[in-house]
């Protein structure tokens, strides 16, 4: 079983969410942790995992042989995201804008391309004290592609028992990546006009993906019932509200997990856990 803790936007209590789920999960069936917030990741200030392998995550880009390169073109023409262009018959490769698909390699009639790889990022993996493989990833400062990251962290997840993936906030590409071959969705939210705005958006994205889903509803009693009556009328149901508590903020400000040291929030994700289990197997 695969399940993806998401939001529509940032600090609503992902991470939260989907670290003390796997605390909570871990107790009953053998759990693979995944960090996909490749751009911020911060579970590891949670779980505290011991990474003991390090692995590249590189993209190949073309490079360019002059000799056989004639300044055709039909590179530029092929490239569908600008990544190259001609000027006076030489090639150039602007590298941050290719996306590495192999195009202007595979179909340049002069053979003047090839492949290099190109290190836009790392993988780390280890385990958790508490006995489950942890894996995150991180993007290069400065590098736009974050998909090919997350790719390389999923890849690592040997699905024999449940994968949680923490995503990225939003809805862009990075948690399209995230959320693919996902059994179940987490949506988790904020009851205020933003957390709102961005729930639509993300409840949006996950039904043209066809993941079932529900909510989760972090710092309840904070703001309003607008979240709770949306829902309500779209037919989503609400698996959690966690309630709005200074005594939860700070065992999150310093790095602790509610679960181990609030038993009502240990019972609260326990339910949420077999209501999941309910819900993907029916």
């Amino acid at each position: 079983m695969i399940i993806t803790v998401a939001s529509g936007k940032g600090g609503t209590g992902k991470t939260t969410v989907a670290t003390n789920l796997a605390l909570v999960v871990k107790d009953k069936i053998s759990v693979e942790f995944l960090d996909c917030d490749v751009e911020e990741p911060n579970a590891h200030l949670f779980l505290n995992p011991e990474l003991n392998v390090i692995e590249p995550v590189t993209l190949p880009v073309p490079s360019v042989n002059e000799e056989l390169c004639d300044g055709c073109g039909y590179c530029k023409e092929v490239c569908e995201f600008s990544a190259i262009t001609v000027m006076a018959g030489n090639v150039l490769v602007f590298e941050e804008l290719c996306h590495g698909c192999g195009g202007c390699v595979k179909f340049c009639p002069k053979g003047a391309l090839t492949d290099k790889p190109k290190q836009i990022g790392v993988v780390e993996s280890g385990r958790c004290s508490e006995g489950f493989s942890f894996v995150h990833g991180k993007l290069n400062i400065g590098s736009p592609l974050a998909p090919p990251v997350i790719k390389a962290v999923k890849k690592k997840a040997k699905n024999d028992g449940v994968v949680i993936i923490d995503a990225p906030p939003g809805t862009s590409c990075p948690v399209i990546a995230s959320l693919s071959r996902s059994d179940y969705c987490l949506l988790v939210t904020e009851p205020t006009p933003f957390g709102l705005n961005d729930l639509k958006l993300a409840v949006g994205m996950v039904r043209e993906m066809g993941i079932p889903f529900g909510v989760i509803i972090n710092r309840s009693g904070l703001g309003d019932d607008k979240v709770e009556k949306y829902c309500d009328s779209e037919g989503i149901p609400i698996l959690l509200k966690i309630p709005f508590d200074r005594r939860y903020a700070e065992c999150y400000a310093r790095g602790g997990c509610v679960v181990e040291e609030f038993p009502e929030l240990y019972k609260k994700f326990n339910d949420l856990w077999k209501e999941i289990e309910r819900r993907v197997e029916k």
